[in-house]
């Protein structure tokens, strides 16, 4: 029976190979659009990660804290399940620092009788504990102890973060929601042309027995079989066009392997579905 459904596939797609290809083709077409916002949103990824990892709370210490304060500030923001690392900053090293990265400051920084700048404490973050609040969180928490002078962290840095990795998730859904209405009704439109041929040969397996599912089978497999192809062809576009823009105009990453055999997979997926609606909406009518 699966050896029946794979053979008249195939006859169907060598019946009708020039249907089948622009089928793919329009199928690839669409998927590419995908492909390549794909790349874009992967590579907006990974420069926000990037980004989000140097979020970090700065906390200035007044210069009458003691060392025990000190060692009581550390061990309580080490405690927080949000922090990641915390690191103290003397006055001196954050005077070696601002000489270093504020060379055109230098012989400022150097004429001064006394060190202005405060010692800190940066806390480094968990991974998932990045976001706004409880970044906000760790903020106001390290801002309650009286030897704190001030609490800093970016407040609308972060935000604008968390933003664009909302507005970049939205984005991908509604684009990966259109392209797959588009390849459905390209893929249904292929199999409805393909039941008109053949209504005849539908009707005389009807009279002889077969049952639906065994009419509906090699429709089935034509349609994910056309749907790989889109995908494959996606792929394969989508990574010409990542070649020809990586390192010539903005250096870029590629997909991980899981995207790359997601998408070509949902190609197939999507012509099976749409098989799928086109033989409920019609095989009965042309049977």
């Amino acid at each position: 029976m699966a050896y029946h459904s794979v053979r008249e596939a195939i006859a169907a797609l060598r019946r009708a190979p020039g249907l089948a290809i622009l089928s793919a083709t329009s199928i690839g077409l669409s998927l590419f659009v995908l492909g390549i916002f794909g790349v874009v949103a992967y590579n907006l990824e990974v420069t926000l990660q990037a980004v989000e990892r140097r979020v970090e709370v700065v906390a200035y210490l007044r210069d009458d804290i003691s060392a025990a304060q000190l060692e009581v500030l550390q061990n309580d923001v080490s405690s927080f399940p949000e922090v990641e690392n915390v690191s103290h900053v003397s006055k001196f090293e954050a005077m070696r620092n601002a000489i270093q990265q504020l060379e055109e400051f230098h012989d400022v920084f150097t004429d001064l009788e006394m060190n202005p700048l405060p010692a800190s404490l940066e806390v480094q973050l968990r991974p998932d504990f990045r976001d706004p609040t409880s970044v906000a969180r760790v903020a106001e928490l390290i801002a309650l102890y009286p030897f704190v002078e001030d609490v800093r962290y970016g407040r609308e840095w972060v935000d604008k973060i968390y933003q664009l990795r909302r507005l970049g998730g939205a984005v991908a859904a509604i684009l990966g929601i259109a392209f797959a209405v588009v390849a459905i009704l390209i893929i249904g439109t292929t199999v409805r042309m393909a039941v008109l041929a053949r209504r005849e040969e539908i009707a005389i397996m009807r009279l002889v027995g077969a049952t639906d599912g065994f009419i509906r089978r090699p429709f089935l497999l034509e349609g994910f079989i056309t749907g790989l192809g889109g995908g494959l062809l996606a792929l394969l576009l989508t990574y010409a066009a990542f070649l020809a823009v990586d390192g010539s105009l903005i250096d870029l990453e590629w997909v991980p392997a899981s995207w790359a055999s997601g998408g070509t997979l949902a190609g197939g997926l999507l012509g099976l579905a749409a098989s799928g609606a086109a033989l409920r909406r019609h095989l009965t009518t042309y049977g």
